[in-house]
């Protein structure tokens, strides 16, 4: 088998729904999950040339599997026009009604891809580098609405095409043998495919092509005229999909619901459960109607991933627990705040002892091969460990459950998905084994996020995020209906998951707060900046009980992308963040973090910062300079009881506020050095 084959098997895989996003065992119920198998390299990674042909090799594989969906949109057409014949005799097999419902816009459909495919084809048989075809994806992408109508007809032409099987024969022997035509270098002519299977086609295809999307960008050179192209048909593809997130999806439906409606995935993600004493990894799964907790199963190299439930409750019976109830969640134990920062600073020493090894070797080694081994387990130890902010859930028929979570903005996603599900007129339901089987056993393929948030999981083409100095000024804030005690926090990604960085002094009693602070949080591959902003509750009565936990309301939430081209500049950048009709109005830029250790020296040697340790110590006539001792006893002080005092940004003007402050003592002091005044 040549290299182009082993690509385009590679690409018939991902459409065909393998696995291609998790690999190798995982034991989700281990404190310290063992490594995942080295992720597979792509081919043909390394100079430009080699991106474009792989990118030719992706589009050749697509275009074969282009030409695959056509002939089943044939047919799929193909018993339409006699079908019509029929409607207007004495013996119609079905109406015109009928037909029109069960093959709503599948000619359109064709159309559009019959047009693609003809116009993509002579590209890939005559391709150079300066072949593009991002245009020709971009116009696939703009008739998406074609496909929303489809979706929206979905149900009822497949309810429609089941009860004419059963009430007709004729079409029962049509719609169970269509005849679809094979490739053209295809040994085998036609195969016999159900009706009922050619209608899902469609709705599979936009989710396949989005995937494909991906792989072109990836070896597409940002400079090249298709890069803007492609971009802009999978940020059309992807708004499109999740516009049809909660729509008919046949692989949704593998139970229904006690009220006949089909059972959707809203919102999945990996939590950590407190259970039996000890922190789990779950994959949580969020439906229309229920809501289920599940642990990855061990299975044998080759072979699908499976879930196995570990519990569920309907959303009828879901409710979040109160004060009176917290007792009865189960306690744990968190691991000391150095502890954790010492696991960062070994991912990091890790991160680049990879990084000089993938230098040293251009390829796969053992000593790569354990140095990402050993990443991995440090890094799903820190995604065990590091969220203490409790998600409580109480079932009550039943027992309750807890989540530990990092950020307060997660924690109100998940509680507002599930408030708006329970507005709705839900039923409570009691799944058999068979059926709470076959729910768990669709949870693989529903799943949207497929790997667990460790940085070591990420291809080694994505974008490693920023590392280095955030500097983050909150101006103002305005649309609060009422007057309110108002403040805001800074959250970034660190490390696959979400940390609070820095938090606005509360301002009082107001509609319009104007903060007009300034913060220096680090990144340590960060992609994502979050504000949160919170109505500051002072009645103590209603404060929760659990020091960990954020009881103030949130107010509004919303969070940018960090984009390097547009942070890294000298200059501020200002934004506006809207949530739920409130605007934030913030600026900021990004110091590198080699710029960042560059210390710029005092221009007077007179202060503490900027100056050589040695000068101070002499000056000060002392082995240890006077504002580390200061630090020290504040630390001894009050500090280890405070939470988050070492992670938590302080505001840049008060900070140099303080580095004044130390200079002017330190100027002080030379003047008592030098006998002006005799003061000690």
């Amino acid at each position: 088998m040549d290299e182009e084959d082993e690509v385009i098997g590679f690409l018939d895989r991902v459409l065909d729904d393998e696995d291609i996003f998790d690999s190798g065992e995982l034991d989700l119920e281990s404190p310290l999950m063992p490594e995942e198998s080295a992720p597979n390299h792509r081919p043909f990674k390394g100079d430009i040339e080699k991106g474009l042909e792989m990118k030719k090799l992706v589009l050749s594989g697509f275009l074969a599997s282009e030409e695959i969906y056509i002939n089943q949109l044939d047919a799929l057409l193909l018993p339409m026009k006699p079908l019509k014949a029929t409607a207007t005799t004495s013996q119609p097999v079905l109406t015109i009604q009928q037909i029109e419902t069960i093959f709503y816009k599948i000619q359109d459909i064709f159309e559009i891809h019959k047009e693609f495919y003809d116009a993509l084809y002579p590209h890939i048989q005559q391709w150079d580098d300066k072949v593009t075809v991002g245009h020709l994806f971009q116009k696939l992408a703009s008739q998406l609405g074609v496909y929303k109508a489809f979706v929206d007809n979905y149900k009822v032409a497949v309810e429609t095409a089941e009860k004419c099987s059963q009430g007709n024969s004729q079409f029962q022997k049509i719609s169970e043998n269509l005849k679809v035509k094979g490739p053209k270098d295809s040994r085998d002519c036609t195969s016999s495919v159900t009706m009922e299977a050619l209608l899902y086609k469609p709705i599979d295809r936009v989710t396949r092509s989005t995937l494909v999307l991906h792989d072109l960008l990836k070896h597409t050179p940002k400079d090249h005229p298709d890069f803007p192209l492609l971009q802009d048909a999978l940020r059309i593809s992807q708004n499109f999909l999740s516009s049809i997130n909660e729509e008919i999806d046949p692989r949704r439906t593998a139970v229904t619901t006690p009220k006949g409606e089909a059972r959707q995935l809203v919102k999945d993600g990996f939590l950590v459960e407190v259970s039996e004493g000890s922190r789990k990894l779950r994959h949580v799964f969020l439906f229309t109607d229920l809501l289920l907790c599940a642990k990855m199963k061990k299975t044998a190299v080759g072979k699908h991933q499976q879930y196995d439930c570990k519990w569920y409750i309907p959303l009828a019976d879901l409710t979040f627990q109160t004060l009176d109830d917290s007792d009865s969640c189960p306690h744990v134990q968190t691991m000391p705040e150095h502890e954790i920062e010492e696991m960062k600073t070994k991912i990091s020493a890790i991160k680049s002892e990879i990084q000089k090894e993938k230098k040293a070797v251009k390829g796969q080694s053992r000593a790569l091969d354990r140095l990402r081994k050993k990443m991995n387990e440090q890094e799903s130890c820190l995604l065990l460990h590091s969220p203490t902010i409790p998600f409580r859930i109480h079932n009550k028929h039943g027992k309750s459950y807890q989540f530990l979570l990092s950020s307060d903005y997660e924690r109100s996603e998940w509680r507002e998905a599930i408030q708006k599900l329970q507005k709705k007129d839900l039923q409570a339901c009691v799944l058999s084994s068979v059926e709470l089987q076959v729910l768990t056993g669709s949870c693989f393929k529903l799943r949207t996020v497929h790997n667990i948030p460790v940085t070591s999981n990420k291809d080694d083409e994505e974008t490693p995020g920023l590392y280095g100095f955030l500097h983050v000024i909150v101006h103002s804030a305005k649309g609060f209906k009422e007057s309110a005690n108002l403040y805001c926090t800074l959250e970034v990604d660190s490390f696959g998951y979400f940390v609070s960085k820095a938090k606005t002094r509360v301002f009082r009693d107001t509609t319009e707060p104007q903060w007009n602070e300034e913060f220096e949080i680090e990144l340590e591959g960060s992609q994502c900046l979050r504000i949160l902003c919170y109505e500051k509750c002072y009645d103590k009565s209603k404060m929760n009980k659990d020091d960990n936990e954020i009881v103030d309301k949130i107010m509004g939430k919303g969070q940018v992308q960090l984009d390097p081209h547009t942070v890294q500049s000298k200059n501020w950048h200002m934004d506006v963040i809207e949530m739920n009709g409130i605007k934030v109005e913030f600026s900021m830029k990004f110091t590198s973090r080699d710029l960042s250790l560059k210390r710029t020296p005092s221009k007077k040697q007179s202060g503490v910062f900027g100056v050589k340790i040695s000068v101070v110590t002499k000056r000060e006539r002392s082995k240890v300079p006077y504002i580390v001792r200061q630090c020290i006893e504040e630390v001894e002080k009050r500090g280890i009881d405070e939470v988050g005092i070492y992670r938590i940004s302080g505001v840049a003007t008060d900070i140099q506020a303080l580095k004044a402050a130390f200079d002017a003592r330190a100027v002080y002091c030379v003047y008592i050095t030098q006998g002006i005044p005799q003061l000690f």
